[in-house]
């Protein structure tokens, strides 16, 4: 199979993975939000916050170093798999020895001591499937994680459901987690037939150490200064604050996770091959541009306009608190996926020490931000300085990444501009055509779709742009 047809595939299945999941992951998220409390979210958003944390350590960086060589040895995939489950069992260990200590962390809340020994059980099982999805991704072979993905979320969906119905509370949510990451890992192991040897070489930890710490220190950072939003508001407002926070943000990362799961998964392995042949480098660059732009500004534009109507349609009023965080934290999605797409350049050209550097930005300007916004005791001011705080650092770390790859901002702005134009005309227009109607939800929703799908549509065939034609062209071959 040709490139050009792998790495359509690759798009393809991708995009099949992250509507798939999406979908699923939507359906049992509003079952489970109109049966549960705002308690109920805020505990496990809690515990997410150290999940978040221990994932990075035990990964430490070694998938995306392993995904970055070009000729990985088996010696190498060994070693990493026993490392990584070897420091997901200590961190299990020392988080069950730690539950009381989270527990007064959130306000003594005795609660999140059982919840936290079962919930963290997740660190083990997905340490066992990391190997397994590098490989499949190292491949370009997608096919196998969309699957995985699609049967633990049905399997995960209906467990959660039916403990919630039961009365389980905060307990459905914890056992959807498990669940979704037991069956995921089993499926990977069932579908990839790669099995770790008897073998751990320092000497490949070594090799592999060096821009896997930049990676895991850069993740670190991240995953610090994004759950600092979730610390403040459990620790220092309420669990039902914490609660709302949690649901806007979570519905808001719908778009911007699948999306830059998408650029991933899909141009990484790419662009490491092309890493010695600097022209082909930077045509890739400008034809992810392209795409990521062709589906970023009207994915995540679309979700504010239609924030209103969405969440009255799935939850009535019982959410109503998440809707402007929600709206505020889509259009953040956009700064969050491009400066994704400036550290995946930078990865994919082995610049570790850089990617460092712009997290250190990130989470600065992030700090700052919350500073300057905690003090006013409102979320909806808590996310204003998130979005500014984001596109803050993207003008700052643009620069620097057009320097290093030799692609400047300007000429990657100039890639973006018209799908940036378009969605945002498109979006406007499907939102002040939807205030025209009586306000019943639903409809107000289907017309502000509508019409802002129908005239971004029109407006790319007007202009005969080349992205519109391969996505449809993608999506009826390769099957």
């Amino acid at each position: 199979m040709s490139l050009k047809q792998t790495t359509a595939r690759t798009i393809k299945w991708n995009t099949i993975n992250s509507v798939a999941t999406q979908v699923l992951y939507a359906v049992t998220g509003v079952i489970l939000a109109n049966i549960l409390s705002k308690e109920d979210y805020g505990l496990v958003g809690a515990l997410l916050i150290f999940q978040a944390f221990a994932m990075v350590l035990v990964d430490s960086g070694f998938g995306a170093a392993l995904l970055q060589r070009k000729h990985p040895t088996e010696t190498d995939y060994s070693t990493v798999f026993w490392f990584n489950l070897g420091v997901s069992g200590t961190l299990y260990l020392l988080l069950f020895a730690g539950a009381p200590v989270i527990a007064d962390i959130f306000q003594g809340d005795r609660r999140l001591i059982p919840l936290s020994k079962v919930m963290f059980l997740t660190l083990i099982v997905n340490a066992l499937g990391i190997i397994q999805t590098n490989r499949l991704m190292k491949r370009m072979d997608v096919r196998q994680i969309a699957i995985s993905n699609t049967v633990g979320l049905i399997l995960s969906g209906a467990t959660g459901i039916w403990l919630a119905v039961s009365g389980a509370g905060a307990w459905a949510l914890v056992w959807q987690t498990l669940v979704l990451s037991a069956v995921k890992s089993a499926w990977l192991w069932m579908a990839e037939r790669w099995r770790p040897r008897a073998v751990f070489s320092l000497d490949s930890l070594r090799g592999i150490v060096r821009l896997g710490a930049s990676v895991a220190g850069t993740s670190l950072l991240n995953t610090l200064f994004l759950q600092a939003y979730s610390f403040v508001t459990g620790a220092f407002y309420s669990m039902a604050d914490l609660g709302i926070y949690t649901q806007g943000d979570k519905w808001s990362k719908m778009g911007s996770a699948s999306i830059s799961q998408i650029i991933t998964a899909s141009f990484i392995p790419l662009l490491a091959g092309a890493q010695d042949n600097r022209v082909e480098f930077h045509n890739y660059v400008r034809r992810i541009n392209r795409f990521t732009a062709f589906i970023l500004f009207p994915a995540l534009l679309g979700m504010a306009a239609i924030a209103s109507p969405l969440f009255h349609t799935l939850f009535g009023n019982k959410w109503d608190a998440a809707i402007p965080l929600f709206a505020i934290l889509s259009v953040r999605g956009i700064f969050v996926v491009l400066l994704s797409l400036c550290t995946n350049y930078l990865l994919s050209l082995g610049y570790g020490k850089r990617l460092v550097w712009v997290e250190v930005i990130k989470d600065g300007a992030i700090a700052v931000a919350i500073l300057c916004t905690v003090w006013t005791k409102s979320l909806e001011a808590l996310v204003w300085g998130q979005m500014a705080a984001s596109a803050l650092t993207l003008l700052i770390v643009a620069p620097m990444t057009g320097k290093a790859i030799g692609y400047s901002p300007l000429r990657a702005f100039a890639d973006m501009l018209p799908f940036m134009l378009s969605a945002t005309a498109a979006c406007l227009s499907g939102w002040g055509a939807s205030i025209l109607l009586p306000p019943l939800a639903p409809c107000r929703l289907l017309l502000t779709v509508a019409v802002a799908a129908a005239l971004y549509i029109l407006t790319l065939r007007m202009t005969r742009n080349p992205e519109l034609s391969d996505a449809l062209a993608t999506l009826h071959r390769h099957k």
